[in-house]
């Protein structure tokens, strides 16, 4: 009997591989533990489709490699002001997202947005806030201003990590100084290059990956943070609260889109279907704690990710979504992050 159980099971083995390899395959580039193991386990039981997943740090590291000619990628998950480059640029292709069943759960207040007005070429990830994070039993301050990660007081010297590039650093700057997101004046931008040069005497690392390891260890006291990133931090037993700064912090949406050079499209249009179903993003929701874009998924939080303070900001919170740049203003931005490194 036990022979016969081994066999059938060799068989239904054989027959889901048989399966998985008929529906094909998705290989999808996102940003590293941003793929809940658990929803690509959901769809690949759910479709017969094998998904294999690879990892980038940060929008410009994505870009380039799409730029470079980067091919063997299904789905890739830029921020908004990084969607109308890929565009432009020829990099993304049209797979018509609004005609997708699921599409009916769109939530309303994010349908047409700037950066993909029809929905011609994007489908929701995520959504959240850039602002910093700070050790909460050390640390003196209270991270109600932005002046606290800008200018620094002696405590922070050498023990403030900053992010490795530029997109949100420069846009929080332009919140706290009050300059025009993508400002082409470069004496506006040299206020930003002066005040981040400054700040660097302050810096132990400029990081996006072991923030929340960098408090626990004490290494740092202060550290660029997204919101459900640092919610993680804190639940995992890091002494870490996310700062609301009175100035405002950076809004960003991140998107399912597809390369041009694809080669699972209809697999991509699957799994960016899959993606508004509630419960399949409520599980996204749970597992990083960013806001979503889809109705119906609050029902299926937890009741701790439903009183997070880092998914529950202020009523009255700024939060400023950074716009694409033109080439003129990304030039700029380019020269104050190559000297602020240098």
């Amino acid at each position: 009997m036990k022979r016969a159980l081994s066999l059938l099971t060799a068989f239904a083995f054989s027959l889901g591989a048989t399966l998985a390899k008929a529906e094909g395959e998705l290989f999808i580039y996102n940003w590293t533990e941003y793929t809940p193991p658990d929803l690509v386990d959901k769809f690949e039981a759910e479709t017969g489709i094998k998904v294999s997943v690879d990892t980038y740090d940060s929008n410009e590291t994505l870009l380039a490699k799409l730029q470079a000619g980067a091919t063997g990628y299904d789905l890739v998950v830029p921020s908004q002001n990084f969607v109308p480059i890929m565009i432009n640029e020829g990099l993304i292709q049209k797979v018509a997202v609004y005609d997708l069943p699921n599409y009916a759960n769109y939530e309303d207040k994010w349908k047409k947005p700037e950066w993909d007005s029809e929905h011609e070429y994007s489908a929701p990830w995520q959504w959240g806030t850039t602002s910093f994070s700070f050790h909460s039993e050390e640390y003196s301050g209270s991270g109600e201003s932005l002046a606290e990660f800008f200018e620094p007081s002696e405590e922070l010297r050498g023990r403030l990590s900053v992010f490795p590039t530029p997109d949100e650093v420069i846009s929080l700057a332009n919140i706290y100084l009050g300059i025009e997101f993508c400002s082409e004046d470069p004496k506006e931008m040299k206020r930003i290059q002066d005040m981040l040069v400054a700040q660097k005497d302050y810096v132990v690392a400029y990081n996006n990956e072991t923030m929340s390891d960098l408090i626990t260890s004490g290494e740092a006291l202060m550290t660029n943070h997204w919101n459900g990133y640092s919610r993680l931090g804190r639940l995992a037993g890091a002494p870490v609260q996310y700062a609301y700064p009175k100035e405002g912090v950076v809004g960003w949406f991140d998107s399912l889109v597809v390369p041009t050079s694809a080669k699972n499209v209809e697999n991509a249009r699957k799994f960016m279907n899959f993606m508004m179903d509630p419960v399949n993003m409520a599980i996204l929701t749970e597992s990083q704690g960013y806001g979503d874009a889809i109705k119906g998924t609050a029902q299926y939080y937890s009741e701790e990710l439903k009183t997070a303070p880092e998914v529950n900001p202020p009523s009255d919170l700024n939060v400023v979504f950074a716009p694409t740049c033109s080439p003129a203003a990304q030039s700029l931005i380019d020269k104050v992050w190559t000297k602020v490194l240098q």
